[in-house]
């Protein structure tokens, strides 16, 4: 059988992107060394703040194609606070990433890692494993999606245009019910989609309600409930093992993502995948850490967890087990590495950085090799 040779984008970007980076690819590099069945060819990219600061364009045409021609994508962290567009927003590539690629579907796992302190006190925040589903192509992000649509801003008043389909919604729906469905086949104790908007108050979020009640009826196996935007903040810090899939508009996904990560360690802990149906992007959900950047202190765990979901993403939309197989080695190597206790990084209080955490790291998957 000949070895499958899979082409992956790296984009290592600003800040601590490049440093993240260099430990995900020594992680994979050391995990593929013999894998029999698939191998990765990496393609690195230009692109970011700086790289616009010294050229004037933050993504090159070039970048763009090889994130189109890509197998995959693996992104490391855009963006600094010094370095703006004319109308004083922030560099981000990646949301023009996620429209020209229709990455639709933000997924964002927030999972209790084995020896990693929660700011919870209760004992059942070592049970917390649930997906954050934010939708990314509209939304209250749809106006700088689409800034020729968006209402002209003076020195006297501003405004951001939202927009929510029944398209948009339908299939975002659609994939958080076919997660859930696989999360239960792995876990007969997951399987549930909760719904979060604000239904109440907002019309597209009544609209965004109303389509998900009807994809939830053509999903009869699978629990749904639904909670409010502004209660769901507060559940996810009294009770957050509760939940498992949860599907919600794109700005409500951005903010209570970052409040999962508070939960289990810090974003550094915390990886995402960017899915559509074609391309599909993975990265740390934190930002470019510029005040630590080139230090080592950065916690490259994000970074090494979201290649591990680029591999589940290729096993599953290719037929190939081994790659899923190797993504899961990755995930029980992090959880062995935490476990253990030898490491701790600056967000739980400890002086670990980059090297040490993949030093660690390695060295689980050096001696399961040798088991």
């Amino acid at each position: 059988m000949s070895k499958h040779l899979f082409q992956v984008a790296v984009l290592p970007g600003d800040g601590i992107g490049t440093e993240i980076m260099d430990a995900c690819l020594r992680v994979l590099d050391r995990l593929l060394a013999d894998e029999p069945a698939f191998g990765l060819s990496y393609v690195r990219c230009a692109g970011g703040a700086q790289h616009y600061a010294d050229t004037g364009i933050a993504l090159p045409d070039a970048t763009m194609r090889a994130c189109e021609s890509a197998d995959a994508i693996l992104f490391g962290s855009m963006g600094l606070p010094h370095i703006r567009y004319p109308d004083g927003t922030e560099i981000n590539p990646q949301v023009g990433l996620r429209k020209e690629l229709d990455l639709y579907a933000g997924i964002r796992p927030i999972r209790s890692i084995p020896g990693v302190p929660s700011v919870l006190a209760d004992p059942r925040a070592t049970q917390i494993d649930f997906v954050l589903v934010r939708e990314q192509s509209e939304g209250l992000f749809y106006g700088c999606l689409n800034p020729d649509k968006q209402p002209p801003a003076n020195d006297h008043e501003a405004f951001d245009l939202g927009r929510v389909t029944r398209s948009g919604s339908e299939r975002l729906f659609d994939f958080a019910f076919r997660l859930a469905r696989q999360r239960r086949e792995h876990n007969p104790a997951k399987g549930r989609v909760t719904c979060v908007d604000k239904a109440n108050v907002l019309t597209s979020m009544a609209f965004f309600h109303k389509i998900y009640w009807e994809r939830a009826r053509l999903n009869p196996d699978i629990p749904a409930d639904h909670c409010y935007v502004d209660a769901m903040a507060l559940n996810l810090v009294k009770r957050p093992w509760e939940y498992d899939v949860v599907p919600t508009e794109n700005q409500f996904g951005d903010i209570l993502s970052d409040l999962g990560g508070g939960l289990i360690g810090g974003l550094g802990m915390a990886p995402s995948g960017d899915i559509g149906d074609s391309h599909a992007l993975f990265q740390p959900s934190h930002g470019t850490a510029p005040d630590i950047a080139g230090q080592g202190k950065a916690n490259p765990t994000a970074m090494i967890l979201s290649a591990a979901m680029m591999l589940d993403w290729l096993g599953q939309r290719h037929g190939l087990p081994a790659a899923t197989a190797a993504g899961d080695r990755i995930t029980r190597a992090v959880d062995n590495a935490f476990g253990s206790r030898r490491i701790r990084t600056c967000e739980i209080g400890g002086n670990d950085g980059s090297a040490a955490v993949t030093t660690a790291i390695l060295d689980v998957l050096t001696k399961a090799d040798a088991a």
